[in-house]
């Protein structure tokens, strides 16, 4: 079986959607599925001022934080994060930054990786963002599987970047679209796909 870790941050809940999305496509393909948050770094205050932003982290207090032990099992590894001035969120950014054990071990060379991201704006730095994650899959020696324009769900109006699933909310919280939904679908059975003729092959050779 290929082993799927869905590992995310979101602050009021677009991320969390499509990350949700991914873990129910990898489960429908017969994968074993983690769905993990990383860790929240902003004060409670800060939280507590935006009622959006409380909310989610309520509604999502009991899904379990990211652990290394998450990437050293997966298989395929998806990340998901909100767009932080073209880059990825300081809290996932924090939980790559922790990744330096394992990758001197050589354990995350091989994995199949792939990224998505939700941003306000249609020009709000999608494409910059997935390429900054892509940074660190090269690092990690991984095998990248974007979605590409591999599908037709890729020619929707509201998706479209090859890169990997990219959602506009403008300003709604948890507001994505069904298309970008069905992107996310898509972008994660690529990726189980992959992993598990690769793990074959792997095995076979």
């Amino acid at each position: 079986m290929t082993n799927v870790a869905v590992i995310y941050y979101s602050s009021t809940g677009n991320v969390h959607l499509l990350a949700q999305a991914a873990a129910d496509a990898a489960e429908k393909a017969g994968a074993e599925v983690r769905l993990r948050k990383v860790a929240e770094l902003a004060p409670q205050a800060v939280i507590d001022a935006k009622p959006e932003w409380a909310e989610h982290a309520q509604a999502t207090r009991d899904i379990e934080i990211a652990a290394l032990d998450d990437l050293e099992w997966a298989d395929v590894i998806l990340l998901g994060t909100p767009t932080r001035f073209g880059q990825c969120a300081a809290q996932l950014k924090q939980f790559i930054d922790t990744t330096g054990g394992l990758w001197a071990q050589g354990k995350l060379v091989n994995k199949v990786t792939s990224a998505f991201t939700s941003t306000s704006t249609t020009h709000g730095g999608q494409e910059s963002t997935l390429l900054a994650l892509n940074n660190t899959f090269y690092h990690w020696g991984s095998i990248i599987v974007p979605p590409g324009y591999a599908d037709a769900v890729q020619f929707a109006p509201a998706n479209g970047n090859p890169y990997g699933t990219s959602s506009v909310s403008n300003n709604q919280a948890a507001a994505v679209a069904e298309e970008n939904l069905a992107a996310i679908d898509f972008q994660t059975r690529r990726a189980v796909e992959i992993a598990t003729a690769l793990n074959k092959g792997l095995r076979g050779a």
